[in-house]
């Protein structure tokens, strides 16, 4: 990786590889569909009325400069070339091919690393977008250790919850002040609570979590469970047993960004370990399977 002290940037490579829009479907990441956003051009039509309105550019001429944005994941395509998974500010998860990246002499090699902020441009109207350049904008330290683990873990929840040009631009800077957190050394029992908070507010999944769902406050004393699509209900015999029972503090805290408290740090744990397992249909997250062997050792 480039010490910082000059920002690289990526020069065209030959057109050996295929554009984004020659990709055969069998080749294209998976991605929900997701509603695409429709952008005006300076180029005008003529209504009946005979008034010059916008008319909306083609897709083919959407070309995006200096996008705040962070690699999640990367993967081999062709022999030159890799597909980026990128988390960008303005236009949430898109696909990039980035050609020629795995050339000796790319400048990209040494760029397009996870964890680091980067200016993106790109160009294309498919699925798998084309890079055309990309700067290392700094500013960031790297993540070690656990903190790497926990950055890893971090990128496989945006992948699972977010959908292909979706923006979210709050969990964005939310995404940044995570990483900030746990280069600094912060406790990840606390970091990754909050970020799986915002992850689910973000994402349209999280409710509150100070009211009952038959609007009643939630009291400390209480004794409560998260029905996953309801909301918060009194513990009760009848309820699922899958359904964890935790104190109303818990919640307090929770909703105030506070797990501090032991008891809170514990129940939070396991309340955001049963809804994040709910959510993804059971689907297992390689990452937090590690970090639960890890805490075995």
């Amino acid at each position: 990786m480039d010490d910082g002290s000059n920002d690289a940037r990526m020069v065209p490579p030959p057109a050996d590889d295929r554009p984004d829009d020659d990709f055969d479907a069998h080749e294209r990441p998976s991605a929900r569909a997701v509603p695409k956003r429709r952008r005006t051009s300076p180029s005008t039509s003529v209504s009946e009325a005979g008034e010059k309105r916008p008319r909306a550019a083609p897709r083919s001429d959407f070309r995006i400069a200096e996008q705040p944005g962070f690699v999640l994941h990367s993967y081999p395509y062709r022999e030159t070339s890799l597909i980026i998974d990128v988390f960008s500010r303005d236009f949430g998860r898109v696909a990039l091919v980035a050609k020629g990246a795995k050339r000796p002499h790319s400048a990209l090699r040494g760029v397009l690393q996870t964890f680091q902020p980067l200016g993106l441009s790109w160009t294309g109207k498919g699925e798998v977008r084309t890079l055309t350049t990309a700067e290392w904008v700094g500013g960031m330290l790297p993540l070690t250790g656990d903190a790497l683990l926990c950055g890893f873990y971090v990128n496989e929840l945006l992948v699972k919850f977010c959908a292909r040009e979706d923006a979210h631009p709050a969990l964005f800077n939310h995404y940044v002040l995570t990483l900030s957190r746990l280069a600094h050394d912060e406790p990840a029992v606390h970091v990754l609570r909050s970020f799986e908070r915002v992850l689910l507010r973000e994402t349209g999944y999280a409710m509150n979590l100070t009211r009952t769902v038959t609007r009643q406050p939630v009291v400390a004393e209480g004794r409560y469970v998260f029905d996953p699509d309801r909301g918060v209900r009194e513990a009760s015999d009848d309820l699922p047993a899958p359904w964890p029972v935790i104190s109303g503090q818990t919640l307090i805290d929770m909703e105030r960004d506070d797990t501090t408290s032991p008891q809170t740090a514990a129940q939070s744990k396991m309340l955001m370990r049963f809804l994040l397992n709910h959510y993804l249909g059971g689907a297992p997250l390689a990452t937090r399977q590690i970090l639960i062997d890890l805490q075995k050792l």
